[in-house]
């Protein structure tokens, strides 16, 4: 543990944001250094809790006790070996895990929690300056040859594990550059592209081979799969999106939010895009449905592409300040949040649904909603109509599970009812040597649990690669 009574003297600290009028002007990321000085402060807030509910938090069973006490202590070499041994890519969820951890935080009963993510993220970034993070090839081969098939976060941390063991590892992503939604989702003022071109190149120094434009099941066949590779991870993410089933749905100026996201991250690594296919929220009246983590980064986007105006829209109604009776700790929260992007401006709605989309000379002009009311988690229509004037609508109503893919049937791999790769809590699936990992296991979650499920299909493969040299040499 840090300080005995710290938590008691010392106030939770986070680090400060540019200021919004500043940080809207570019794409960097919004947080301001925090002094080291501060951070062991912070740290040293970890209490002395016998039973760290922390770890229940976290999917990846990080030792947060023991890196918030190296870290007051000024052992952080220590506390990124201890990190290191549970979370791969601690720099990412430092940045962009939404900390279920600081949720389950005994402190946070009754007090502010631990500023958990913020010491491992500052953590990773010391290891990092300090060269701490160097490549760890694997000092034998095993002959094994293992494809992973999508480069988001659970297929990284699974062929990072998989390539540390000495196994061939070929990671195919279908698109151009690797990185699955950390490359193409998440806003750069979130996270950096450097942050994963960093950690990829470390894993290309480890022997991880990259494929990119090469889509399984089209461009490489199952059998081909099969053939050339002892074991398969399917790590394809649940990209299916729920979009949205109103008339005028389909008019020009309405985007899936993944599609306008992934525009904005193509334009700011310096791809050219097309005058007629530019979705630009500049000077425009911005309508974005959904008020989840997607909406939020296409209310940032939109800003910095200077809109006129953003309203965001939840058919959800208003959560609570704090948490309800209904809603205890350690759980996570049903809370109502502000996130950075909604602190730099925007308007919110909730308990909207939308009822049709119309449109001016063949473009979006307005979009029609209600107001509902919920009793006992039923929707309830009000009867009142509400008018948005709109010339750009978002839809980031969420995902509902893997793109459709001949791949799997042709694998042997069932799905479950909801169209999800159905497989065990090892990754395992129906298909013999075919394991599953992530989104496309669990539906759409958090990179903390993808890269849970990375590592924990990474030991499944292993396993079950260790058993067929075993058979092969009997």
């Amino acid at each position: 543990m840090g300080k005995p009574t710290a938590f008691l003297e010392i106030d939770r600290e986070t680090p400060e944001k540019r200021p919004k009028e500043e940080r809207v002007k570019d794409s960097r990321e919004i947080y301001e250094p925090f002094p080291e000085e501060k951070l062991r402060s912070q740290a040293s807030r970890c209490m002395d809790c016998a039973i760290p509910f922390c770890h229940q938090g976290c999917p990846l069973g990080n030792l947060i006790p023991d890196f918030n006490d190296l870290v007051y202590r000024g052992r952080f070499e220590e506390a990124a070996a201890r990190l290191g041994e549970t979370n791969n890519f601690p720099e990412m969820t430092g940045r962009l895990c939404p900390a279920p951890c600081e949720a389950s935080c005994v402190l946070g009963i009754h007090a502010d929690p631990v500023t958990i993510k913020q010491v491992e993220l500052e953590i990773s970034e010391r290891g990092f300056a300090e060269g701490w993070y160097e490549p760890k090839p694997a000092v034998s081969r095993t002959g094994r040859r293992v494809a992973v098939v999508g480069s988001g976060p659970a297929g990284l941390a699974c062929a990072q594990e998989l390539a540390r063991e000495g196994h061939d590892v070929v990671v195919f992503e279908k698109a151009d550059r690797p990185g699955g939604l950390l490359r193409y989702g998440i806003p750069d003022f979130k996270m950096d592209r450097a942050i994963l071109d960093r950690r990829l190149d470390q894993m290309k120094k480890e022997g991880v081979v990259f494929r990119c434009g090469v889509e399984v099941g089209r461009h490489l066949t199952a059998a081909e799969l099969r053939e050339g590779f002892d074991a398969v991870g399917l790590a394809t993410g649940a990209l299916l999106p729920r979009g949205l089933d109103v008339p005028g749905a389909d008019l020009p100026g309405v985007h899936l939010a993944l599609t306008y996201l992934e525009q904005e991250n193509r334009v700011q690594a310096g791809d050219s895009i097309p005058e007629l296919l530019r979705i630009n929220a500049e000077g425009k009246r911005v309508v974005i449905l959904g008020g989840g983590d997607t909406g939020a980064d296409c209310l940032g986007t939109a800003h910095r592409q200077r809109a006129l105006s953003v309203l965001q829209l939840e058919i959800a109604p208003r959560p609570p300040e704090a948490r309800g009776a209904d809603d205890p700790w350690p759980t996570w929260p049903n809370i109502y949040r502000v996130s950075p992007a909604h602190e730099e401006g925007g308007e919110r709605a909730f308990a909207i649904r939308t009822l049709r989309i119309e449109g001016t000379s063949g473009r979006v002009s307005r979009l029609v909603a209600e107001r509902v009311e919920w009793s006992n988690g039923a929707m309830v229509s009000t009867g009142e109509e509400i008018t948005y004037d709109a010339d750009l609508v978002l839809v980031a109503t969420g995902y509902l599970g893997p793109e459709p893919s001949a791949l799997y049937a042709a694998l042997g791999v069932e799905l479950d009812a909801r169209g999800r790769i159905s497989a065990d809590d090892n990754g395992t699936t129906s298909g013999a040597g075919v394991f599953a990992m992530g989104d496309a296991r669990r539906g759409a979650s958090l990179i903390v649990w993808a890269i849970a499920e990375g590592r924990r299909a990474a030991r499944s493969i292993s396993s079950y690669l260790a058993g067929r040299r075993l058979l092969k040499t009997a």
